[in-house]
This record gives structure tokens, sequence and C-alpha cells, in this order.
């Protein structure tokens, strides 16, 4: 079996690092990936259509003791960045007590 992503875009805010009390410390960040097309056009004279674009925003996590203090340190808003890792499906409780669920890129 494989989990493996591999993304490219822009990073969507400064990183922050948590710790839960017992746990080792996680710098978290989101990061936004464009895709880009061309929608079909009817008049086929005028050569192309529109393009459309997509921003899909990933909430990156990293756990790595070096590669997460040297994230938190170096990465910033608006930096382009690389992200190799795997997809983590999670659920929570939010502040209402209604249970959500969270995909994470754990880099």
């Amino acid at each position: 079996a494989m989990n493996r992503v591999q993304l490219l875009g822009r990073v969507g805010q400064d990183p922050v690092m948590r710790q839960v009390e017992g746990k080792n410390p996680v710098t978290i960040f989101s990061l936004a990936t464009n895709e880009m097309w061309r929608t079909p056009e009817s008049d086929a004279a005028q050569g192309g259509g529109d393009i459309s674009q997509k921003t899909t925003w990933h909430r990156i996590s990293v756990f790595r003791p070096g590669l997460r203090d040297v994230t938190y340190q170096y990465v910033k808003k608006g930096a382009r960045i690389f992200v190799e890792g795997k997809i983590d499906y999670g659920e929570y409780t939010d502040k209402n007590n209604v249970r959500r669920q969270a995909t994470t890129i754990i880099a």
C-alpha cells in the first residue's frame, strides 16, 4: 500500500507551533494550490474559452523534530514551497460539541 502526496503551492499563513500536554510539538500551516483550465468555447472561430481557476487549501502538519523547527523558523506567508508527505483523515469535536472531519497532510 502507498499513501503519498506531493504539493507545490503558496503558504497561506506563517506557521504556528502547538503542543498538547504530554505530546510532541507540531508545526502547522496552510498551503494553497491552484488548478487552471480553459472552458470549452461554443464559437470555435474565437479560438478557445475562458480560463477558470480553483484554489484548494491544504492543512500541513510537521511532526519530525528537525523539519518541524526549520519549518517554523524559515517558512513564511506567501512563500512558494514543495511539500511531500501522507494524507491523514481524522475526526475532532469542535467548540459547539459537533463532530467534524479533517484532512491533514503529514509532511
